[in-house]
């Protein structure tokens, strides 16, 4: 079985290739044709469902996987979210999300200016490439949750997912 991860983040691969070791694991970069910063869920699901499909289309005989995080609004609190994607040969769509955390209220602020959480995080913390490593739900929770944690969290609802498709199918 050959996957195919729309992001070169390591975080993002590490998630993917945990999930998928008994499979061969490439990463693509490919566009989510969404916000460089998604504002809500329907946007971030939307940009891991453009990011599996574009990966499913240029690779052939692959499973495309997306992976997209974002935030939105619960009433008036921000939070993080994050969504997935899986994309089969046969073009079956398969859509998981995962860990929510609020965020701080001047995290919020510069979002609205339109820079990216990544970039937001790397100064709030005082750290370089947050996104590729802990990311911010690393940074607020203290490290108990690593940005890749989160993303296998929601890469294991994508696979129970597609297998249970399977075995349903008689695949």
């Amino acid at each position: 079985m050959k996957i195919i991860i729309g992001s070169k983040n390591p975080a993002k691969m590490e998630a993917v290739k945990t999930v998928f070791s008994d499979a061969v694991v490439e990463a693509d970069s490919v566009p989510s044709d969404v916000s460089a910063q998604p504002f809500s869920d329907e946007e971030t699901r939307e940009g891991a469902i453009n990011r599996a499909k574009a990966c499913s289309k240029r690779h052939e005989n692959t499973i495309g996987i997306g992976l997209e995080g974002g935030v939105m609004y619960v009433g008036k609190q921000l939070f993080l979210c994050n969504w997935g994607a899986l994309v089969t040969e046969e073009g079956n769509v398969f859509t998981a999300s995962g860990a929510r955390i609020a965020l701080p209220t001047e995290i919020e602020e510069q979002l609205k200016f339109g820079t990216e959480l990544g970039d937001v995080m790397d100064a709030y913390a005082k750290k370089q490439d947050v996104r590729k490593k802990e990311g911010a739900i690393g940074i607020f929770t203290n490290d108990l949750v690593s940005r890749s944690d989160m993303f296998v969290h929601v890469v294991q609802l994508l696979r129970g997912q597609w297998e249970y498709w399977n075995k349903v199918k008689g695949n």
